[in-house]
Protein backbone atom coordinates (compact mmCIF):
# COMPACT_ATOMS: atom_id res chain seq x y z
CA UNK A 1 0.00 0.00 0.00
CA UNK A 2 1.03 3.87 -0.89
CA UNK A 3 2.11 5.46 2.09
CA UNK A 4 1.87 9.02 3.18
CA UNK A 5 2.88 11.41 0.49
CA UNK A 6 2.51 15.18 -0.16
CA UNK A 7 0.30 16.23 -3.03
CA UNK A 8 -0.27 20.06 -4.40
CA UNK A 9 -4.22 21.14 -5.57
CA UNK A 10 -5.76 24.03 -6.49
CA UNK A 11 -8.26 26.21 -4.70
CA UNK A 12 -10.85 28.82 -4.81
CA UNK A 13 -9.91 31.24 -1.64
CA UNK A 14 -11.97 34.81 -2.19
CA UNK A 15 -13.65 36.12 -5.19
CA UNK A 16 -11.21 35.93 -8.56
CA UNK A 17 -8.60 34.41 -5.50
CA UNK A 18 -7.09 31.11 -6.34
CA UNK A 19 -4.38 29.64 -4.75
CA UNK A 20 -2.11 26.15 -4.90
CA UNK A 21 -2.10 24.37 -1.33
CA UNK A 22 -0.26 21.36 -0.06
CA UNK A 23 -1.96 18.25 0.41
CA UNK A 24 -0.57 15.40 2.59
CA UNK A 25 -2.28 11.66 1.58
CA UNK A 26 -2.71 9.48 3.93
CA UNK A 27 -1.43 5.55 3.42
CA UNK A 28 -3.75 4.30 0.32
CA UNK A 29 -7.02 2.20 2.01
CA UNK A 30 -8.17 -0.63 0.65
CA UNK A 31 -10.30 -0.68 -2.31
CA UNK A 32 -8.91 2.68 -3.26
CA UNK A 33 -6.60 3.93 -6.48
CA UNK A 34 -3.19 6.65 -5.76
CA UNK A 35 -3.51 8.50 -9.63
CA UNK A 36 -0.51 10.70 -10.15
CA UNK A 37 -2.27 13.38 -12.57
CA UNK A 38 -1.11 13.96 -16.10
CA UNK A 39 -3.84 16.71 -17.07
CA UNK A 40 -6.90 18.38 -16.29
CA UNK A 41 -9.43 21.12 -17.40
CA UNK A 42 -10.66 24.04 -16.54
CA UNK A 43 -14.27 23.78 -16.58
CA UNK A 44 -15.21 27.55 -17.72
CA UNK A 45 -18.64 28.14 -17.23
CA UNK A 46 -18.85 26.14 -14.27
CA UNK A 47 -15.40 27.50 -12.55
CA UNK A 48 -16.10 31.35 -13.43
CA UNK A 49 -18.90 30.69 -11.04
CA UNK A 50 -17.26 29.66 -8.90
CA UNK A 51 -14.24 31.86 -8.88
CA UNK A 52 -16.61 34.07 -8.32
CA UNK A 53 -18.58 33.20 -5.44
CA UNK A 54 -21.81 33.19 -7.15
CA UNK A 55 -23.43 29.67 -5.93
CA UNK A 56 -26.52 30.38 -4.42
CA UNK A 57 -26.73 29.32 -0.92
CA UNK A 58 -30.16 27.19 -1.77
CA UNK A 59 -27.60 24.84 -4.40
CA UNK A 60 -24.69 24.63 -2.32
CA UNK A 61 -24.92 20.78 -1.72
CA UNK A 62 -26.28 20.22 -5.24
CA UNK A 63 -23.34 21.72 -6.95
CA UNK A 64 -20.62 19.90 -4.80
CA UNK A 65 -18.24 18.14 -7.56
CA UNK A 66 -17.61 14.75 -6.60
CA UNK A 67 -14.31 14.55 -4.15
CA UNK A 68 -14.48 18.02 -4.39
CA UNK A 69 -12.63 19.87 -1.05
CA UNK A 70 -14.00 22.84 1.41
CA UNK A 71 -17.22 24.19 0.82
CA UNK A 72 -19.01 26.90 -0.38
CA UNK A 73 -18.42 30.09 -1.36
CA UNK A 74 -14.78 29.76 -0.25
CA UNK A 75 -12.31 28.13 0.28
CA UNK A 76 -13.12 25.32 -1.86
CA UNK A 77 -11.32 22.94 -3.97
CA UNK A 78 -13.14 22.03 -7.16
CA UNK A 79 -13.09 20.98 -10.78
CA UNK A 80 -14.21 17.40 -12.59
CA UNK A 81 -11.93 16.59 -15.23
CA UNK A 82 -8.96 14.96 -14.75
CA UNK A 83 -6.26 12.48 -16.28
CA UNK A 84 -3.81 10.40 -14.74
CA UNK A 85 -1.91 7.20 -14.59
CA UNK A 86 -2.42 4.73 -11.21
CA UNK A 87 0.46 4.32 -9.10
CA UNK A 88 -1.01 2.07 -6.25
CA UNK A 89 -4.30 -0.01 -5.96
CA UNK A 90 -5.77 -3.06 -7.60
CA UNK A 91 -3.21 -4.65 -10.15
CA UNK A 92 -5.10 -4.55 -12.72
CA UNK A 93 -5.78 -0.69 -12.48
CA UNK A 94 -1.80 0.01 -11.82
CA UNK A 95 -0.08 1.96 -14.67
CA UNK A 96 -2.80 2.72 -16.67
CA UNK A 97 -3.94 6.26 -17.90
CA UNK A 98 -7.82 6.84 -16.23
CA UNK A 99 -10.11 10.01 -16.18
CA UNK A 100 -11.83 10.43 -13.22
CA UNK A 101 -14.03 13.90 -11.64
CA UNK A 102 -11.30 15.04 -9.50
CA UNK A 103 -10.17 18.74 -8.64
CA UNK A 104 -7.00 20.12 -10.09
CA UNK A 105 -4.93 18.42 -7.55
CA UNK A 106 -1.20 16.75 -8.37
CA UNK A 107 -1.64 13.31 -6.63
CA UNK A 108 -4.72 12.30 -4.93
CA UNK A 109 -6.08 9.12 -3.76
CA UNK A 110 -10.30 7.64 -5.03
CA UNK A 111 -12.29 4.51 -4.89
CA UNK A 112 -11.00 2.14 -7.44
CA UNK A 113 -14.66 2.31 -9.46
CA UNK A 114 -14.03 5.90 -9.74
CA UNK A 115 -10.79 5.90 -12.15
CA UNK A 116 -12.61 4.93 -15.62
CA UNK A 117 -9.91 3.28 -18.22
CA UNK A 118 -9.13 5.47 -21.03
CA UNK A 119 -8.83 3.25 -24.40
CA UNK A 120 -5.81 3.15 -25.69
CA UNK A 121 -6.62 5.18 -28.96
CA UNK A 122 -7.97 7.89 -27.28
CA UNK A 123 -4.94 10.95 -26.78
CA UNK A 124 -4.71 11.98 -22.77
CA UNK A 125 -5.22 15.36 -23.28
CA UNK A 126 -8.34 14.87 -25.43
CA UNK A 127 -9.82 12.73 -23.18
CA UNK A 128 -10.37 16.12 -20.20
CA UNK A 129 -13.27 16.58 -22.87
CA UNK A 130 -15.22 13.72 -21.19
CA UNK A 131 -16.94 15.51 -18.50
CA UNK A 132 -18.69 18.10 -20.56
CA UNK A 133 -19.41 15.42 -23.12
CA UNK A 134 -21.27 13.56 -20.38
CA UNK A 135 -22.98 16.70 -20.27
CA UNK A 136 -24.06 16.86 -23.77
CA UNK A 137 -24.93 12.91 -24.13
CA UNK A 138 -27.55 13.28 -21.76
CA UNK A 139 -28.84 16.47 -23.13
CA UNK A 140 -29.21 14.79 -26.34
CA UNK A 141 -31.09 11.68 -24.75
CA UNK A 142 -32.94 14.54 -23.01
CA UNK A 143 -34.37 16.02 -26.24
CA UNK A 144 -33.71 12.87 -28.45
CA UNK A 145 -34.44 14.86 -31.92
CA UNK A 146 -35.10 12.52 -34.54
CA UNK A 147 -33.74 11.46 -37.87
CA UNK A 148 -34.04 14.65 -40.58
CA UNK A 149 -34.85 17.17 -37.96
CA UNK A 150 -33.29 20.79 -37.85
CA UNK A 151 -31.57 21.32 -34.29
CA UNK A 152 -30.02 25.00 -33.34
CA UNK A 153 -27.55 24.99 -30.62
CA UNK A 154 -27.24 28.82 -29.09
CA UNK A 155 -24.13 29.34 -27.42
CA UNK A 156 -20.78 27.72 -28.96
CA UNK A 157 -18.92 27.13 -25.92
CA UNK A 158 -17.65 23.40 -25.45
CA UNK A 159 -20.85 21.87 -24.46
CA UNK A 160 -22.74 23.76 -26.94
CA UNK A 161 -20.24 22.55 -29.59
CA UNK A 162 -20.32 19.08 -28.27
CA UNK A 163 -23.90 18.42 -28.61
CA UNK A 164 -23.97 19.75 -31.82
CA UNK A 165 -21.60 17.31 -32.50
CA UNK A 166 -23.32 14.40 -31.38
CA UNK A 167 -26.57 15.92 -32.83
CA UNK A 168 -24.81 15.95 -36.27
CA UNK A 169 -24.12 12.32 -36.19
CA UNK A 170 -27.80 11.65 -36.57
CA UNK A 171 -28.80 10.73 -39.71
CA UNK A 172 -30.13 13.25 -41.86
CA UNK A 173 -30.28 16.10 -38.91
CA UNK A 174 -29.02 19.73 -40.30
CA UNK A 175 -27.63 21.34 -37.38
CA UNK A 176 -26.56 24.89 -36.92
CA UNK A 177 -24.28 26.10 -34.49
CA UNK A 178 -25.12 30.11 -33.27
CA UNK A 179 -23.19 32.01 -31.37
CA UNK A 180 -22.04 36.05 -31.52
CA UNK A 181 -18.82 35.64 -31.50
CA UNK A 182 -17.91 35.30 -35.31
CA UNK A 183 -14.57 33.36 -34.53
CA UNK A 184 -16.65 29.93 -33.34
CA UNK A 185 -17.53 29.49 -37.23
CA UNK A 186 -14.30 27.68 -37.00
CA UNK A 187 -15.14 25.20 -34.92
CA UNK A 188 -18.55 24.91 -36.60
CA UNK A 189 -16.54 24.08 -39.79
CA UNK A 190 -14.57 21.72 -37.60
CA UNK A 191 -17.13 19.58 -36.50
CA UNK A 192 -19.51 19.78 -39.76
CA UNK A 193 -21.83 21.96 -38.65
CA UNK A 194 -23.42 25.23 -40.13
CA UNK A 195 -22.88 28.62 -38.21
CA UNK A 196 -24.93 31.69 -37.92
CA UNK A 197 -25.09 35.13 -35.98
CA UNK A 198 -28.10 35.00 -33.61
CA UNK A 199 -29.88 38.11 -36.03
CA UNK A 200 -29.33 35.10 -39.20
CA UNK A 201 -30.00 32.21 -37.33
CA UNK A 202 -32.21 29.83 -39.19
CA UNK A 203 -35.91 30.23 -37.71
CA UNK A 204 -37.49 27.07 -38.47
CA UNK A 205 -35.48 24.84 -35.77
CA UNK A 206 -37.47 21.53 -34.05
CA UNK A 207 -35.19 21.12 -31.30
CA UNK A 208 -32.83 24.63 -29.99
CA UNK A 209 -30.48 23.67 -27.64
CA UNK A 210 -29.06 26.82 -25.03
CA UNK A 211 -26.18 26.58 -23.37
CA UNK A 212 -24.61 30.41 -23.57
CA UNK A 213 -25.93 31.31 -20.05
CA UNK A 214 -27.24 34.71 -21.09
CA UNK A 215 -30.62 36.19 -21.51
CA UNK A 216 -30.70 37.54 -25.17
CA UNK A 217 -28.97 33.94 -25.90
CA UNK A 218 -32.59 32.60 -24.28
CA UNK A 219 -34.97 34.98 -25.63
CA UNK A 220 -32.80 33.69 -29.75
CA UNK A 221 -33.50 30.07 -28.65
CA UNK A 222 -37.37 30.96 -28.15
CA UNK A 223 -37.22 33.42 -31.31
CA UNK A 224 -35.59 30.54 -33.14
CA UNK A 225 -37.83 27.48 -32.79
CA UNK A 226 -40.44 26.11 -35.05
CA UNK A 227 -44.23 26.13 -34.06
CA UNK A 228 -44.55 23.39 -31.06
CA UNK A 229 -40.30 23.13 -31.10
CA UNK A 230 -38.47 22.38 -27.81
CA UNK A 231 -35.85 24.17 -26.08
CA UNK A 232 -33.62 22.20 -24.33
CA UNK A 233 -32.08 25.10 -21.68
CA UNK A 234 -28.56 23.67 -20.25
CA UNK A 235 -27.31 26.67 -18.56
CA UNK A 236 -26.66 27.56 -15.38
CA UNK A 237 -26.86 30.66 -14.31
CA UNK A 238 -25.46 30.54 -10.75
CA UNK A 239 -26.97 33.20 -8.48
CA UNK A 240 -28.28 35.51 -11.20
CA UNK A 241 -32.17 35.63 -12.38
CA UNK A 242 -32.77 35.57 -16.09
CA UNK A 243 -35.59 37.16 -17.90
CA UNK A 244 -37.55 34.07 -19.67
CA UNK A 245 -39.89 35.38 -22.96
CA UNK A 246 -43.19 33.67 -22.10
CA UNK A 247 -45.10 36.61 -23.45
CA UNK A 248 -45.67 37.65 -27.21
CA UNK A 249 -46.55 33.92 -29.35
CA UNK A 250 -45.27 31.63 -27.00
CA UNK A 251 -48.64 30.18 -25.90
CA UNK A 252 -50.00 30.49 -29.74
CA UNK A 253 -46.63 28.43 -31.28
CA UNK A 254 -46.82 25.96 -28.08
CA UNK A 255 -43.28 25.96 -27.72
CA UNK A 256 -41.68 23.65 -24.93
CA UNK A 257 -39.13 23.99 -22.14
CA UNK A 258 -37.11 21.40 -21.27
CA UNK A 259 -34.29 21.30 -18.35
CA UNK A 260 -31.82 19.35 -18.88
CA UNK A 261 -28.46 18.75 -15.95
CA UNK A 262 -25.81 16.03 -16.05
CA UNK A 263 -26.73 14.85 -12.19
CA UNK A 264 -28.80 12.33 -12.97
CA UNK A 265 -29.10 10.36 -16.41
CA UNK A 266 -31.84 11.21 -18.73
CA UNK A 267 -35.08 9.36 -18.09
CA UNK A 268 -35.06 7.64 -20.94
CA UNK A 269 -32.06 6.23 -20.38
CA UNK A 270 -32.24 5.52 -16.68
CA UNK A 271 -33.00 2.01 -16.92
CA UNK A 272 -30.08 1.19 -19.18
CA UNK A 273 -27.04 3.28 -17.88
CA UNK A 274 -25.84 3.33 -14.64
CA UNK A 275 -24.03 7.11 -14.16
CA UNK A 276 -20.50 5.21 -14.57
CA UNK A 277 -21.86 3.75 -17.87
CA UNK A 278 -22.63 6.83 -18.86
CA UNK A 279 -19.14 8.51 -18.16
CA UNK A 280 -17.91 5.19 -20.15
CA UNK A 281 -19.58 6.22 -23.43
CA UNK A 282 -18.72 9.97 -23.13
CA UNK A 283 -14.98 9.10 -22.75
CA UNK A 284 -15.34 7.02 -26.25
CA UNK A 285 -16.92 9.15 -27.68
CA UNK A 286 -13.63 11.85 -27.30
CA UNK A 287 -12.01 9.58 -29.61
CA UNK A 288 -13.32 12.20 -32.75
CA UNK A 289 -9.88 14.00 -34.15
CA UNK A 290 -11.99 17.25 -34.64
CA UNK A 291 -12.47 17.68 -31.29
CA UNK A 292 -9.02 18.97 -30.20
CA UNK A 293 -10.03 22.13 -31.89
CA UNK A 294 -12.34 22.80 -28.20
CA UNK A 295 -8.61 22.60 -26.50
CA UNK A 296 -6.52 25.59 -25.85
CA UNK A 297 -2.69 24.60 -25.52
CA UNK A 298 -1.69 23.31 -22.11
CA UNK A 299 -0.73 25.75 -19.30
CA UNK A 300 1.44 24.24 -16.83
CA UNK A 301 -0.71 23.64 -13.08
CA UNK A 302 1.65 25.75 -10.97
CA UNK A 303 0.66 28.68 -13.35
CA UNK A 304 -2.67 28.36 -12.48
CA UNK A 305 -3.56 30.82 -9.88
CA UNK A 306 -2.01 33.75 -11.69
CA UNK A 307 -3.43 32.70 -15.24
CA UNK A 308 -7.03 32.11 -14.32
CA UNK A 309 -8.13 35.40 -14.50
CA UNK A 310 -7.32 35.34 -18.14
CA UNK A 311 -8.85 32.50 -18.84
CA UNK A 312 -12.08 32.69 -17.00
CA UNK A 313 -12.96 36.56 -17.90
CA UNK A 314 -15.75 37.25 -20.50
CA UNK A 315 -14.25 37.14 -23.71
CA UNK A 316 -11.16 35.27 -23.35
CA UNK A 317 -11.70 33.32 -26.58
CA UNK A 318 -10.58 29.67 -24.27
CA UNK A 319 -13.24 27.15 -24.57
CA UNK A 320 -11.40 24.55 -22.82
CA UNK A 321 -7.97 25.48 -20.95
CA UNK A 322 -6.06 22.20 -20.85
CA UNK A 323 -3.67 22.18 -17.62
CA UNK A 324 -0.38 19.99 -17.58
CA UNK A 325 0.97 18.45 -14.95
CA UNK A 326 4.26 17.25 -16.62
Amino acid sequence: MAGDELAEALWYVGPGRAEIRPERLKPLADGKVRVRALYSAVSRGTEALIAAGRVPASEYQRMRAPFMGGSFPFPVKYGYSAIGVVEAGPPTLIGRNVFTLHPHQTLFDLPAEAALPIPAEIPLPRAVLAANMETALNATWDAAPGPSGRVAVVGAGVVGALVGFLCARIEGVQVTLVDTDPSREVIAWAFGLDFARPDDAPTNCDFVFHTSATAAGLATAFNIADDEGTIVELSWYGSGNVSVPLGGAFHSRRLKILSSQVGKVAPSHRAAFTHRERLEAAIKLTAHPHLDALLAPAIAFHDLPERLGDILKPGSGVLCQLVSYS
